[in-house]
């Protein structure tokens, strides 16, 4: 049965890591790659970079220096209206229809440092994207295939983070995000699906700080990034393809992501 393989990536700049980003693709042959924190307009995406490994039909909602997210697939594309979640409309969600499946790529505010939504206007920024995303998704559930990836910014589970205790109180892993979170997942019938590919009690990690001497080493990691299926497209997902791609956190000049992939059966 034909695959169709799919990337998230926060690429934390991708006219920065334009290279990094080709080599990628060239070794691990995205059909689509979803990547977050482009940090630039659509005018200024490096397309000509894509084109020259096969990526010739993008998706792009840019911002000046911020934000920005982009859908780059070897397959035509069909950009369809992204939902509505971002309240101070910034360019954090871009849409399409590829081989019949939606593809939703999200860019979840990180919600600064306090969390307290009275003190702190970028964490109530965050609480109000996700009770928008709860309701949309809610809305949709018996819709049809759907695919939400994206930096979220939200670790969900105990085993998402190095310390579930330490980081009760961390921003991305407060209980009121994670509750916020599952319910997302629940109302929406999603199918989370690197829970699914692993045993509840391994850590998974997709981020870590550049703040850390070596990354590797001490593996404060966190899973903020994610590949959500809807009922109607979980049947299609290879489990099993489920892949971190951890080297990519290495090297030069790399992202505080690594990308996730995971193929389906179209």
């Amino acid at each position: 049965m034909p695959k169709l393989k799919i990337t998230s990536w926060n690429i934390n700049s991708v006219r920065l890591r334009a290279d990094r980003v080709k080599s990628f693709a060239v070794e691990h042959r995205p059909d689509i790659l979803c990547l977050q924190e482009i940090k630039c307009q659509a005018a200024e995406f490096p397309t000509k970079a894509f084109n020259e490994v096969g990526l010739e039909h993008i998706a792009i909602a840019g911002q000046k220096g911020m934000h920005g997210v982009a859908i780059a697939s070897r397959l035509p594309l069909e950009e369809i209206e992204a939902p509505d979640f971002c309240r101070h409309g910034h360019a954090r969600i871009v849409a399409a229809r590829i081989n019949g499946v939606d593809v939703h790529n999200l860019y979840v505010p990180a919600g600064g440092d306090v969390p307290d939504p009275e003190e702190n206007d970028k964490f109530a920024h965050k609480l109000d994207f996700l009770a928008r995303m709860e309701a949309g998704y809610a809305a949709r559930a018996s819709g049809p295939s759907l695919i939400v990836v994206g930096d979220l910014n939200i670790a969900p589970e105990p085993q998402d983070v190095w310390s579930h205790k330490q980081l009760l109180d961390v921003v991305s892993h407060t209980p009121v995000e994670t509750d916020g979170l599952k319910r997302v997942i629940d109302k929406g019938g999603f199918m989370d699906v690197a829970r699914h590919a692993h045993d509840a009690n391994q850590k998974l990690y997709t981020w870590w700080s550049y703040r850390a001497r070596d990354w590797a080493k001490s593996n404060r990691g966190r899973r903020l990034d994610h590949i959500w299926a809807n009922k109607a497209a979980a049947p299609s997902v290879d489990i099993e393809s489920y892949r971190i791609h951890l080297a990519e956190r290495g090297g030069e000049k790399p992202s505080d992501h690594a990308p996730i992939s995971v193929e389906l059966n179209v």
